[in-house]
């Protein structure tokens, strides 16, 4: 998709419904079904948000920015996310989290990024965080420069997540189980999984409208 295209139909996509938890479900891990809002409500999850960051490529074509964090000792350790995290006691909203998050992770200018949409709230079992996606877009092709969080910056084209031949599956071994299959999406050579593939299902879903 053009970027240009994608800019005419910002509008519609800011008024259109989401797909919620169907959207979502259709690429999470069978251990995320099993949690209810009320048992989540009863976790009394921490806040996160994370920036959904819609750009035109040199070619003019759009383009999304996910991050592969860096190895750490700690439960997301080297995984796929957008950039974002936790809620700060100085933020304001949980957007400005999700701009101040992405502003220290992969140097975006503020005040450049227009954001459009909220999405579904994205429950993460093993670090009990509720995370609040934001989708937002900024008109040129930004110099992206990550921080001592992020080990790599993953620029995917959107042309990519809306084919139906990049969903799969994998094994892999998590913090709570071990050789679990589960749903991804394949994405410039990487396994998007959890959280992260359940934001995307959604944000592929409601693309599909236009």
């Amino acid at each position: 998709m053009e970027f240009s295209i994608f800019k005419k139909h910002i509008q519609l996509l800011s008024k259109a419904e989401i797909g919620g938890l169907e959207a979502q479900f259709k690429l999470a891990p069978e251990i995320r079904k099993q949690f209810s809002e009320q048992k989540i409500n009863a976790q009394n999850p921490k806040k996160a948000a994370v920036l959904v960051i819609f750009y035109p490529n040199h070619k003019g074509e759009l383009n999304f920015l996910l991050t592969l964090r860096a190895s750490y000792k700690g439960i997301h350790s080297a995984q796929i996310s957008f950039p974002g995290g936790k809620t700060d006691c100085k933020d304001v909203s949980l957007k400005n989290t999700a701009l101040r998050e992405a502003r220290e992770e992969v140097g975006i200018i503020e005040k450049d990024i227009s954001i459009f949409k909220e999405m579904t709230d994205v429950y993460i079992p093993p670090s009990n965080f509720i995370v609040t996606p934001f989708l937002g877009y900024i008109n040129y092709t930004p110099k992206f420069t990550k921080n001592y969080e992020v080990e790599a910056l993953i620029e995917v084209k959107l042309s990519d997540l809306l084919s139906d031949s990049v969903i799969s599956s994998t094994i892999l071994s998590t913090s709570y189980a071990k050789n679990i299959i589960v749903p991804c999406f394949k994405l410039n050579n990487y396994n998007v999984w959890g959280a992260t593939a359940m934001m995307l299902n959604e944000i592929k879903e409601l693309i599909r409208t236009i």
